[in-house]
C-alpha cells in the first residue's frame, strides 16, 4: 500500500488546478529545412506551436495552434518582409487544405489531380509552388480545430461565431506580431472558402475603433487580402443566384464534353455564358409569366448549347436549373454524379439513403483521405509534432453546428455584414488591395458569384484583382492551377507590399 500512496498522490496532483496548469502549458516545436521556392534556394525555421489566448484576469481561454515558416535572414530584412496569415474555412476547418496544398514546402503527391489515391500508402512531395521565397507564411487553425483548444477559462460561444472567431484572430495575429516584433512588416490576410469570411471581419477589426466588434484602437493595417473561393456573398440572391451559377456549370459542361466546343476554350465558354446571363437570360427570369413562349424557347435552346442540360429539361424547370440538379443531370445519361466542390471529379450512381453533403461528394470524398493521412504523417514524421491527440482536420458536431452567424457585441450594435466590413477596410486603407481567386469548376462558390460580390460591395474597383483557375474550390489541385495562382500571388505580393 506505501508503494501506491506516491502514485495515488501523483495522480491527485495532476488532476488537480497544478494538473489543469501543466496540461494547458503553451506547446512548440521547431524545425530547421532548406529547399527551393520560386527558383531561389533558402533555409526557414518551422515553429509550430500554441498562442495562448487569457482572458482580462491573465486565465488562458484558448491555444491557437499555428505553423509559421520563416526564412533564414538578416534581423533588417526580416523585419520588413511580407507575412501572409492563411486560414481554411468551414467554419470548423483546420488549415491543411491550404498547407499541404499551396502554401507549405511540401504537399500531397497526385500523379492525376482529378483521380487522387484513395487508399494507402499516401505519399508527400516537394511542392514547387511554394511562394515562401516571396513572404514568411503563418498557418493558422482556429480554435477547436487542429491541435487548437478551449482551455480553463474559456466555453465555446467565446470562439464559435463570426464575431467571436475574429475577435481570437485579431487577438492572435497581433500577439503573434509583437512576439515576433514583425510591426514593420507587410501584413495579408488569405482566407479560403468561410475564411474569406473571417478575413472581411478581421480586416476591419485589426484597426480597431468603438464599434469594432473589440472595441479598442488596435491599428493595424494590411497590405493585402486574398479571398479563393470567396463566400462572403453565398446567400440567395433571388433570381439573380440562376443568372451567376451558368458561367460555372457551362465551363463544367465543357469539361465533360456536353456541349459543342466549337473551338472554344472553357474560359471562353465560360465567359460566353456570363453575358447571355447578365442580359437575355436575367430579363427572362425578371418577366417570369409574362415571357412569351417564343422567347421562353429560344432561352431554353440557348441555356442548353451552353449547359448541356436538354432544353425540355430546361423548360420543364421554368429555366431556373438549380445547383443540385445541374450535378446530377448533366451526366445522367452515363449514371455519374459531378462534384459540388470539383465538378471535375464524378461518383457513379447516387448514395445509398440520405446523402452526406460532404463525405459523399465526388470530390471531397476522393481527395480528402490524402490530405488527412498527409498532415498527419507530415507533422509526425517531418516536423516532430509528437501531440498525444487527435489533429482535428473538420470539427462539424463541435465547431460548425454550433456557429453563431450573427452575434451583436454586449453594449453595441453589429452594423456591418462582411461585405461592409470589407469595404470599410478598404475605405479606411486607401493602399489595401484585394485579390479575388476562384476556380472555375467550382459549384459551391462560382465565378459568377464572385463577380456579382465585386459589382456589387461598393469597393474601390481599382485595387482589387480576380483571377479564375481551371480547377475547384480548391483552386490549386493541379500544377497548371498551382503555378498560376503563385505566379499571380507573387505579383500581388510585390505589387503592394
Amino acid at each position: 500500500m506505501r508503494a501506491l500512496l506516491p502514485t495515488i498522490l501523483l495522480l491527485l496532483l495532476l488532476s488537480g488546478p497544478a494538473g489543469a496548469a501543466a496540461d494547458e502549458a503553451p506547446r512548440q516545436f521547431t524545425a530547421k529545412r532548406e529547399g527551393t521556392f520560386g527558383g531561389q534556394k533558402l533555409r526557414y525555421q518551422v515553429i509550430s506551436g500554441d498562442t495562448i489566448l487569457a482572458d482580462d484576469k491573465g486565465q488562458p481561454r484558448a491555444a491557437i495552434f499555428s505553423f509559421a515558416y520563416i526564412k533564414d535572414a538578416p534581423k533588417t530584412e526580416q523585419t520588413t518582409r511580407p507575412v501572409l496569415f492563411v486560414y481554411n474555412g468551414g467554419p470548423g476547418s483546420a488549415s491543411l487544405w491550404l498547407h499541404l496544398g499551396t502554401f507549405g514546402p511540401r504537399r500531397v503527391k497526385m500523379a492525376d489531380p482529378v483521380h487522387p489515391p484513395t487508399t494507402p500508402p499516401f505519399a508527400l512531395e516537394d511542392n514547387p509552388f511554394s511562394i515562401l521565397d516571396a513572404a514568411d507564411i503563418v498557418l493558422i487553425d482556429p480554435v477547436g480545430t487542429g491541435f487548437s483548444r478551449i482551455l480553463s477559462a474559456g466555453k465555446p460561444e467565446q470562439f464559435y461565431g463570426t464575431e467571436q472567431d475574429a475577435k481570437a484572430t485579431v487577438e492572435f495575429i497581433e500577439s503573434w506580431t509583437r512576439a515576433n516584433n514583425r510591426w514593420n512588416a507587410p501584413k495579408y490576410l488569405v482566407g479560403e472558402s468561410y475564411g474569406t469570411v473571417r478575413s472581411a471581419v478581421v480586416a476591419k477589426m485589426l484597426m480597431g475603433g468603438p464599434m469594432s466588434g473589440n472595441a479598442r484602437l488596435g491599428a493595424i493595417t494590411l497590405n493585402g487580402i486574398v479571398l479563393l473561393g470567396q463566400a462572403l456573398t453565398l446567400g440567395s440572391d433571388g433570381e439573380a443566384t440562376y443568372a451567376t451559377n451558368l458561367a460555372s456549370m457551362a465551363a463544367t459542361a465543357w469539361y465533360h464534353n456536353k456541349i459543342d466546343r466549337k473551338g472554344r476554350s472553357a474560359d471562353e465558354v465560360a465567359s460566353e455564358a456570363a453575358r447571355f446571363a447578365g442580359d437575355a437570360y436575367l430579363k427572362a427570369l425578371f418577366a417570369g409569366d409574362r415571357l412569351d413562349a417564343a422567347e421562353r424557347a429560344r432561352v431554353a435552346d440557348t441555356m442548353a448549347a451552353l449547359i448541356g442540360i436538354p432544353a425540355a429539361e430546361i423548360l420543364n424547370r421554368n429555366l431556373r436549373i438549380e445547383m443540385g440538379e445541374f450535378r446530377s443531370l448533366l451526366l445522367k445519361t452515363e449514371s455519374q454524379e459531378i462534384g459540388a466542390y470539383d465538378s471535375r471529379y464524378v461518383y457513379k450512381g447516387k448514395p445509398a439513403g440520405a446523402a452526406d453533403a460532404v463525405a459523399d461528394d465526388p470530390a471531397m470524398g476522393q481527395y480528402t483521405p490524402s490530405f488527412i493521412a498527409g498532415i498527419n504523417q507530415y507533422l509526425r514524421d517531418e516536423l516532430g509534432i509528437n501531440i498525444n491527440a487527435s489533429y482535428e482536420t473538420i470539427a462539424f458536431g463541435a465547431v460548425n453546428e454550433k456557429w453563431a452567424y450573427t452575434t451583436p457585441t454586449s453594449g453595441r450594435v453589429q452594423i456591418a455584414t462582411p461585405v461592409q466590413s470589407l469595404a470599410a477596410a478598404m475605405r479606411r486603407n486607401e493602399k489595401l488591395r484585394l485579390f479575388v481567386g476562384t476556380g472555375l469548376y467550382d459549384l459551391v462558390t462560382t465565378v459568377g458569384k464572385a463577380d456579382y460580390m465585386i459589382a456589387h460591395a461598393g469597393l474601390p474597383l481599382d485595387r482589387v484583382t480576380a483571377k479564375t483557375y481551371p480547377s475547384g474550390h480548391m483552386a490549386y489541385l493541379g500544377d497548371d492551377s498551382a503555378a498560376k495562382l503563385a505566379s499571380d500571388l507573387r505579383s500581388f505580393i510585390n505589387e503592394s507590399k
